[in-house]
């Protein structure tokens, strides 16, 4: 314990800096219409209001209520619940970091860059950007399916379980994990399964029940005009010379009408390539039996996901970032600079030249950066494996 003692104390205090500097104002983002007024009529009591008025982040909040409910102990107002909610994707980020020093230290006695790693993964550029857009469950997914991963690693099937179903409870990208948790684990795969997918309904069954949470998604996925970004594969097909307005009602300068197909489509994709990647690597490499590998392999899929989206942000990339912290804290002994430098170069290309260049430049330089990335993700999970050290034990 006293070992933890100074990458804990790293972790806490890169998500105190993180929550300190974002979680100033929750006006003007995202959280101002899909989190405030469904937490306010939570925590008033009105159950029929927060179903019916909840978007596709419903189960999110449902998910981080007990959160909300504790503001009420001290008369909190509408900004403590903002800051609170926020806090279990803070926690989940610091404890993920903390873990992965341990694994590391365990795996690599000598290994240099431990704290980096933790710093990374409690709070990199992509964790401030989602929590300034009023995402912090994009975090709190990330550390649950990285964790469902580790767990499944070292063979523990019903704590995998437990973090994948939560998981799915707080974002439908989660069903990414799946192939990766299953290929992970050497037994038990159906009932991990069954047991994650029943933990994941519990939280997404209300909204369908009693209120219009899959409307919300449905419409979320085929509504792309005011949501159709530069940094994505599609982004070619679009066509100029239409008025395009986004969420608040601004004028996007530059910016493409979308193919009117493309929004029910882009998504599905993304959720069934899944099936795919998993198949490959299991016709390649089999059980991953405690390779760090079957971590690329989720890196591999959550990229794909952002390139693939036609909704793509900034903060959609935090998952992937994670999920390579994580391969690369546990599958090399040098510091993480393949973490680092993809950090750095998301944060140059999605939030920096954003204000210096046109849409069409915005999607050349991200494709640039980000169709390389996937075939070199490729490569290395569908390689031949090599020799890794002894897998350490998760410690209790």
């Amino acid at each position: 314990m006293r070992l933890l003692a100074i990458p804990a104390f790293v972790a806490v205090l890169c998500a105190a800096a993180c929550g300190w500097t974002q979680l100033v104002d929750y006006q003007w983002t995202d959280y101002e219409w899909s989190g405030n007024p469904q937490f306010h009529a939570l925590l008033h009591g009105h159950l029929g209001a927060f179903f019916d008025t909840a978007s596709v982040e419903g189960p999110s909040l449902l998910l981080r209520a007990p959160f909300a409910f504790a503001t009420l102990s001290w008369g909190g107002g509408s900004l403590a619940v903002y800051r609170m909610v926020a806090l279990p994707a803070l926690i989940a980020g610091a404890v993920l970091g903390v873990v992965l020093w341990s694994l590391r230290k365990r795996a690599y006695p000598q290994g240099r860059g431990g704290l980096i790693v933790v710093a990374l993964a409690a709070g990199n550029p992509l964790t401030l950007r989602a929590l300034n857009f009023g995402h912090p469950e994009e975090l709190l997914g990330a550390a649950l399916c990285v964790g469902a991963v580790l767990a499944a690693m070292r063979q523990r099937p019903w704590l995998a379980a437990v973090l994948l179903g939560l998981a799915l409870g707080n974002k439908a990208w989660a069903v990414l994990a799946i192939g990766p948790v299953l290929v992970a684990l050497e037994q038990r795969r159906w009932a991990v399964l069954t047991v994650a997918c029943a933990i994941g309904a519990a939280f997404v069954a209300p909204f369908l029940v009693l209120g219009h949470a899959s409307r919300g998604a449905v419409l979320a996925a085929g509504h792309t005009q005011a949501q159709f970004q530069p940094w994505q594969l599609w982004w070619p097909l679009g066509e100029h010379g239409h008025l395009i307005r986004g969420t608040l009602g601004d004028v996007k300068i530059g910016y493409r009408a979308a193919p009117g197909w493309i929004g029910p489509v882009s998504h599905p994709l993304i959720a069934l390539l899944v099936v795919p990647a998993t198949v490959l690597w299991w016709r390649r490499r089999g059980v991953a039996s405690g390779s760090s590998d079957v971590l690329l392999l989720l890196a591999l899929l959550l990229l794909a996901r952002c390139v693939f989206d036609v909704v793509n942000n900034a903060y959609y990339h935090l998952p992937f970032a994670i999920a390579l912290i994580a391969w690369e804290a546990l599958a090399r002994e040098r510091p993480p600079v393949l973490s680092l430098g993809a950090a750095a170069v998301s944060w140059l290309v999605l939030v920096r030249l954003p204000l210096m260049i046109k849409p069409d430049a915005q999607c050349a330089a991200y494709l640039a950066v980000a169709l390389p990335a996937l075939a070199a993700l490729a490569w290395a999970t569908y390689r031949h494996p090599r020799s890794e050290p002894a897998a350490p034990a998760v410690p209790a």
